[in-house]
C-alpha cells in the first residue's frame, strides 16, 4: 500500500490530484461529480463579479494525436455569489474529507478586493486561489506577466484574505521572471502555494484540410493544454520549487495523462497535482485510473508515500 495523501494551505487531501479549475467545476452538479469521484480536492471555475457567458462556440478543441487542447473559454461562470453560497452549504462532515478551494479571476483590483471580502466576511473553511493568469480574455492582459502590478495586488488581497491562499500562474519561460515572480511571493506569508500552469497562451491550431482555425474566439488563438505543455509546466514547477521559501508549496497542472506524468510532477517538486485536458476528455473516472498508476509507479520504485520522492529530480 502507498499513501497519496497530502496537505495545502493547511488542509489535509487524502488523494493529491484534483481537477484543474476551468474543468468540470461550473455548476454545482459538475462540483458534486468530483466529489464522486476518486479526486481528492476539487477546485471551482475561476469566478468573476458577474457572471458571464464567455466566449463564443467552439471555443475548446481537443487536437489530433491526443497531444493536447485548445481553448479560448473567456471566463464563462455563474458569478462569485453562486460560488460563495455553494461555499457555506458545503457539507465537508460528507465530503469524503475532500476540501474545497475556490478560484478569483476578477476583471480587476476592485472586483477582487469585493470578492475576497466576501469570502473573508463569510469565514468559511475553503481556500482561495487568485488567478493572475488568464489568457483568453480579449483586451485583457494577464497579470502574471506585469510583475509590478501583481505586487500592488497582492500588497492589496493578502491583507485581506488574512489566512493561507494560493496564486494561480501563467508559465514563465525566462530564469529572471522566475527569480522575479518568487522573489514578490516570498514578501506574503500568507501566500500558502502558487498553481504552475495555466495554459500557455495565444496558440493557433489550424485544421490542413479545410484551413479553418479549430476555435472561433480571437481569430482561433487560444490557450494550449494537455500532453504538449508536460515540459513547460515541469519546469515552472521546479523552479517555483526551488525558489519559494517558508514552506510555500506548488500545485502543479499541466499535460497529465496518466500516473508517469503525475509522478514527474511530484518528482519535479509538487505538492498536488491537477488535470485538465484529460479530465474534460476523459470524465472524472480518471482520477481513479490515475491513481492506480501512480500507486503502481511507486511500488516498482519501492516509495510509501509522496514526500519520498517530492522534489528530488536529479541533474547532470
Amino acid at each position: 500500500m502507498v499513501d497519496l495523501s497530502t496537505s495545502i494551505a493547511g488542509v489535509t487531501l487524502p488523494n493529491l490530484l484534483l481537477n484543474a479549475s476551468g474543468v468540470n467545476c461550473r455548476y454545482e452538479n459538475e462540483l458534486q461529480q468530483l466529489l464522486d469521484s476518486s479526486a481528492g480536492s476539487l477546485v471551482t471555475k475561476s469566478a468573476t463579479l458577474s457572471s458571464r457567458d464567455g466566449n463564443p462556440e467552439p471555443r475548446y478543441a481537443p487536437l489530433a494525436g491526443q497531444i493536447g487542447s485548445i481553448n479560448s473559454m473567456g471566463l464563462p461562470n455563474q458569478g462569485y455569489e453562486y460560488y460563495l453560497e455553494y461555499a457555506k452549504k458545503f457539507d465537508y462532515n460528507n465530503a469524503a474529507g475532500k476540501p474545497l478551494f475556490i478560484s478569483l479571476a476578477g476583471m480587476s483590483l476592485p472586483d477582487n478586493k469585493a470578492m475576497c471580502e466576501a469570502f473573508r466576511d463569510a469565514n468559511l473553511p475553503c481556500v482561495l486561489e487568485i488567478n493572475f493568469s488568464c489568457p483568453n480574455l480579449p483586451g485583457k492582459p494577464q497579470l502574471g506577466y506585469d510583475m509590478e502590478a501583481m505586487e500592488a495586488a497582492l500588497q492589496v488581497l493578502a491583507p485581506i484574505i488574512g489566512k493561507p491562499f494560493g496564486i494561480k500562474l501563467p508559465p514563465y519561460f525566462d530564469i529572471a521572471h522566475f527569480d522575479q515572480a518568487a522573489a514578490i511571493f516570498n514578501k506574503f506569508d500568507n501566500i500558502a502555494y502558487v498553481t504552475c500552469i495555466n495554459s500557455v497562451g495565444n496558440g493557433l491550431a489550424i485544421d490542413w484540410e479545410s484551413e479553418t482555425a479549430l476555435i472561433k474566439p480571437k481569430d482561433g488563438f487560444g490557450g494550449l493544454g494537455g500532453l504538449m505543455v508536460l515540459q513547460t509546466s515541469l519546469a515552472n514547477v521546479n523552479a517555483f520549487y526551488r525558489r519559494l521559501n517558508n514552506g510555500k508549496q506548488v500545485i502543479g497542472c499541466g499535460g497529465v495523462t496518466s500516473g508517469k506524468e503525475a509522478f514527474l510532477h511530484i518528482l519535479a517538486g509538487a505538492s498536488a497535482v491537477q488535470i485538465g485536458t484529460q479530465l474534460q476528455e476523459e470524465g472524472t473516472g480518471v482520477f481513479e485510473r490515475v491513481s492506480k498508476e501512480l500507486e503502481e509507479i511507486m511500488v516498482a520504485k519501492g516509495y510509501t508515500n509522496v514526500e519520498e520522492f517530492r522534489g528530488k529530480v536529479k541533474t547532470l
